[in-house]
């Protein structure tokens, strides 16, 4: 299922979602400061092209959650709020509740994508 799931999300619209990562880490790399915040980002572009067969695990201190603070303020409601609106249509009908689920993985993980290791 995990490579045939992945070549259907990039078909039908992961490479819309990863593409959104990727910009966010663009625009987060136009500042020296923002370079480990864009560099994340580009790291979770690759989860977002193919989500299937991989999880994602959370741990982190005290810098991660301040860090995460920051990135919820700026960047990550609109990228959580992107992929909770695509989970919730496709999970309409019975096909799209995998990719449906695999949106709402990538929905969390923009709410607090630092401190977050991807297996």
């Amino acid at each position: 299922m995990g490579c045939l799931g992945n070549l259907l999300w990039f078909v039908f619209g992961g490479a819309l979602s990863g593409l959104s990562w990727c910009l966010a880490g663009c625009l987060w790399c136009v500042t020296i400061v923002g370079i480990p915040i864009g560099m994340q980002c580009f790291k979770f572009a690759s989860l977002s092209f193919f989500p299937f067969g991989k999880d994602v695990q959370y741990g982190g201190g005290a810098v991660s959650l301040l860090v995460n603070i920051i990135w919820l303020i700026l960047s990550g409601l609109p990228l959580a709020l992107e992929h909770a609106v695509f989970g919730c249509i496709l999970c309409v009908t019975i096909i799209g509740i995998p990719f449906g689920l695999q949106h709402f993985k990538l929905a969390k993980l923009a709410l607090m994508p630092f401190g977050a290791e991807v297996y």
